[in-house]
């Protein structure tokens, strides 16, 4: 195994210093792979092809009148998306990412809010946005679709470069350049403005603590208009590796191998898919048994200093491609077993922890500090806090940096509420303990708060619930019934699992209520599940596999 260093060679004040500095030093590198639609021809592009188009995408852009502008950019991810967001950043304006899954009406809400000016949009859209831009409210007034931004047409852009270049915004670092909307799982979602600063720190301060290399091939994977997943694709342009980008969720496995992918952040979901393959071919092929002895025996040896797990699951790292070694969760938590599984591999696998207000990162694990059930230390340069813990020492998690969002466009009231004195109140509730490791108990917002003035943190209990073999994904929460509020769980379970087939749905719901007893018998009276919903439907989500929870309904 390569021994992880940190690197301590720059603080980054800005995106297009990040841009420069890796054209500069990694310019021959091959940055971007991707594939035509037709999935036919791989297309390669340098670093130094990238900051090109990234400037003629700036001067086509000015030319078009759009200096200083807000603009959105909405699409698949693609090199076009990518290239557009940070041309425009870097040369040109605000940048407004957008969800693509938002439905037409969000879309045009988030215009309002934003007062966009333009769009940059991908043709694959199934969206008239010739019809949106004309509804009362939106302000936008040029629409550049993708195609106009292609490697054909940039070829053309790029002869703009001499004329406009003088004509590129002059860099605040402080300023808003990018404003991004909050996933909105329990509330309308918030514009945060950052800045590039903001972006910058998170980038130096990863680069200190997570070992990428400039050898490495990230798969992306994430959507690139959230916070998590740009930064993963900006930590490892930092770095001058090879970004390739994913053809879709089921060539996930095909092209770990075809693309010899070494690492890539993502959400929980995907490595628990990946595990959950794993274990599915182990038990087709009769190999279960052997595999678990494997995991005894790695970790007999590890205690003894010696690491041969990539040598004893071999068969499990070729069937993920052959090389990868380093995963970065975040968005949500890692189930603890499908962790101890990925690490039992020999895969380096670390959760992060943050928001889209915090650029994103706030605390990540790393290969020096770890620590079962946290998501790390705070990261260089945050401090973080506990404000008014209870005697467990769980509060509210403060943080202060300079990661932190400038605050909510035009909404001072939601500014009041999470600015405390300079302090950033994250609404999650967590404990650190003495050691610096941070552990996330729990959303404030989804505690709930009995009639007798108990509070019952609902993702304690969801993990208790989880652990059930049947159980896909569960929701607790707290349901008025007559005069009394309760606390209820909605489960969805797989119909194909073992203790399932067969049985009808009272069945099911009889065996869930008693699994449910079981529960409640090692549990404090008063966060008893009074009341357990199932269902096969999975719940709604962001497109960070985050539930909405304010969406989950009994069915």
């Amino acid at each position: 195994m390569r021994k992880y260093k940190c690197k301590y060679d720059i603080e980054f004040q800005d995106l297009k210093e990040i841009m420069d500095f890796v054209a500069d030093k990694y310019g021959d590198n091959t940055g971007f792979i991707y594939k035509t639609p037709d999935r036919t021809q791989k297309v390669e592009i340098t670093y130094n092809k990238f900051r090109e188009d990234l400037d003629a995408i700036g001067a086509y852009l000015i030319s078009k009148g759009l200096r200083d502008k807000r603009i959105v950019v909405i699409g698949p991810n693609s090199y076009t998306w990518l290239a557009a967001y940070y041309g425009i950043v870097i040369n040109v304006g605000v940048v407004v990412p957008l969800d693509r899954a938002l439905p037409e009406d969000e879309i045009i809400n988030s215009l309002r809010k934003c007062k966009a000016d333009a769009i940059v949009y991908d043709e694959s859209l199934d969206m008239d946005f010739e019809k949106i831009i004309k509804t009362d409210g939106v302000s936008v007034t040029t629409l550049i679709p993708m195609s106009e931004l292609s490697q054909e047409a940039l070829v053309e852009h790029a002869k703009l470069i001499p004329e406009y270049k003088s004509e590129f915004k002059v860099i605040d670092k402080h300023a808003t350049d990018i404003i991004l909307f909050t996933s909105g799982t329990s509330a309308d979602a918030k514009a945060a403005q950052l800045s590039q600063r903001n972006i910058a720190s998170t980038i130096a301060a990863m680069r200190k603590v997570e070992p990428i290399y400039e050898d490495d091939v990230e798969m992306i994977l994430l959507p690139l208009h959230h916070a998590f997943g740009n930064q993963g694709v900006l930590m490892f342009i930092s770095n001058g590796a090879t970004n390739v980008f994913c053809s879709g969720l089921k060539y996930i496995q095909k092209e770990l191998k075809e693309y010899g992918v070494t690492a890539f952040f993502c959400v929980p979901l995907i490595i628990e898919t990946l595990v959950g393959k794993v274990l599915k071919t182990a038990e087709k092929e009769g190999k279960l048994a052997k595999l678990e002895m494997g995991r005894k025996m790695s970790k007999a040896l590890m205690k003894v200093g010696i690491d041969a797990r990539r040598k004893i699951f071999k068969d499990v790292i070729d069937g993920l491609g052959g090389k990868l070694r380093f995963l970065i969760s975040g968005a949500s938590a890692l189930d603890p077993k499908i962790l101890e599984y990925t690490t039992d591999f020999g895969i380096m696998t670390v959760q992060g922890y943050g928001l889209t207000e915090t650029a994103p990162t706030i605390a990540s694990e790393s290969y020096f500090y770890r620590r079962a059930g946290s998501v790390g230390h705070a990261m260089p340069g945050v401090e973080v806090k506990i404000n008014d813990p209870d005697e467990n020492g769980i509060g509210e998690l403060y943080a202060m940096g300079p990661n932190i969002m400038k605050g909510y466009l035009d909404d001072e009231e939601a500014n009041a509420a999470v600015f405390d004195n300079g302090w950033f109140n994250t609404g999650d509730l967590a404990r650190i303990d003495e050691d610096g490791y941070i552990f996330i108990t729990g959303r404030m917002k989804n505690v709930i708060v009995l009639k007798n003035g108990k509070n019952v943190y609902p993702e304690e209990v969801e993990t208790l619930i989880d652990k059930l073999p049947y159980v896909v994904e569960n929701v607790v929460m707290g349901e008025e019934k007559g005069a009394d509020y309760r606390v209820v769980a909605h489960i969805v379970y797989d119909p194909e699992a073992e203790e399932v087939k067969g049985k009808s749905v009272e069945e099911i719901q009889a065996m869930v209520d008693a699994d449910i007893e079981k529960i409640n018998d090692d549990m404090p009276k008063y966060k008893s599940i009074r009341q357990a919903y199932i269902r096969t439907e999975p719940f709604e989500k962001t497109t960070t596999q985050k539930i909405k929870r304010r969406k989950v309904n009994a069915k």
